[in-house]
């Protein structure tokens, strides 16, 4: 047992005694480091008259004993929980340092405990506070992701998410992306953010696959570190000393530096040709365009029925006028689809 540690004696349930008290939760979030806490939290540990804790194994109780702090295990079952705390703080200040799990029910408890003290003459129930200790930061909940993404593929975890690889994951990654996308032009809110967590479970699953690897092994936070590196790199007029005022100017920054970084030799070295078509074509036109090459190669080869090549132009022709020939497609296939219901019911 660790020297700051003592085991409180079992308590019984008594009635509440008559003398007023303060009993103070302190709450804490897993996704910080143990005794990361605020400066209020400190002080109410520092200033109550006793500790207590549920469990010998918090993971608060080596912090609290490296600042002085000794806190008492409170050994008693769950249902008896919010009692013991009151008639532990009759008279005095009590920390309760609330478990990792959040103790529930035990609010509810003590809800319940105060209301039956103000029914009943001579019985006080000590002053309750709820002080946060400490609070999750703006993508907390990415660790965990991380940690179930972990579980999920160690040993004594899903057999399926065990087995599976980058190349079998492919499928699932293009149909997420694909029912993101939908999302979006539905304008569905509720739809968005169901399919934004299913592409990033698709980028945590790879990336915690890839850390699996025998030689060139990389993790989320590997993956992470990256993005943030480039983003940085590539936008100087924000993290940097260079001007960029409209868009126009930060596009023209970022093709720049993208260029300076990957070496390329041509224009359209990178596009990925596993895109969509309509897409690829729009992508290759843009690329052209900003390199100066004519708009007359378009024709070349092309004979009067060849579908692919007109299919091309008018991908161009979209691209030019500002559309995606993409997004254009699928609405005007969208209306079809429609249509075709429509035929259906009156049938």
């Amino acid at each position: 047992m660790a020297q700051n540690e003592t085991h409180a004696p079992d308590v019984p349930a008594p009635d509440l005694p008559a003398a007023p008290g303060r009993l103070i939760l302190l709450g804490s979030t897993h996704r910080v480091a143990p005794g990361l806490l605020s400066w209020p939290a400190w002080q109410a540990l520092h200033a109550a008259d006793r500790v207590l804790v549920g469990d010998a194994a918090h993971p608060q109780l080596a912090p609290l004993a490296q600042a002085g702090v000794t806190a008492e295990v409170l050994d008693v079952p769950s249902y008896a929980l919010a009692r013991t705390l009151a008639v532990a703080a009759a008279g005095a200040v009590v920390v309760w340092v609330v478990g990792p799990d959040g103790d529930p029910g035990l609010t509810d408890s003590l809800a319940r405990l105060a209301v039956e003290g103000a029914q009943t003459p001579g019985v006080v129930v000590p002053e309750l506070e709820l002080l946060p200790g400490s609070y999750d930061l703006p993508g907390a909940r990415l660790l965990d992701l991380a940690w179930v993404m972990d579980r999920l593929r160690s040993p004594g975890g899903c057999p399926w998410d065990a087995e599976q690889t980058h190349e079998s994951l492919v499928k699932y990654l293009v149909e997420e992306a694909y029912e993101l996308v939908e999302a979006i032009e539905e304008d569905d809110r509720t739809m968005l953010r169901e399919e934004l967590g299913d592409v990033l479970l698709q980028v945590f699953f790879h990336a915690r696959i890839a850390q699996e690897h025998e030689t060139e092994p990389f993790s989320i936070d590997d993956v992470a570190g990256g993005i943030v590196e480039k983003l940085m790199y590539r936008h100087p007029h924000v993290f940097g000393d260079s001007d960029a005022t409209t868009s126009e100017q930060v596009e023209a920054n970022w093709e720049e530096l993208k260029a300076a970084e990957k070496q390329r030799d041509s224009a359209v070295d990178g596009v990925p040709l596993a895109q969509p078509a309509l897409a690829l074509a729009a992508k290759l036109h843009s690329r052209a365009t900003k390199a100066g090459v004519s708009a007359a190669l378009l024709d070349q080869g092309a004979g009067a029925g060849d579908f692919g090549a007109r299919l091309l132009r008018l991908a161009v022709e979209a691209q030019e006028a500002g559309v995606d020939p993409e997004a254009a497609l699928r609405a005007a296939a969208r209306v079809y689809r429609d249509a075709i219901r429509a035929a259906e019911s009156d049938a």
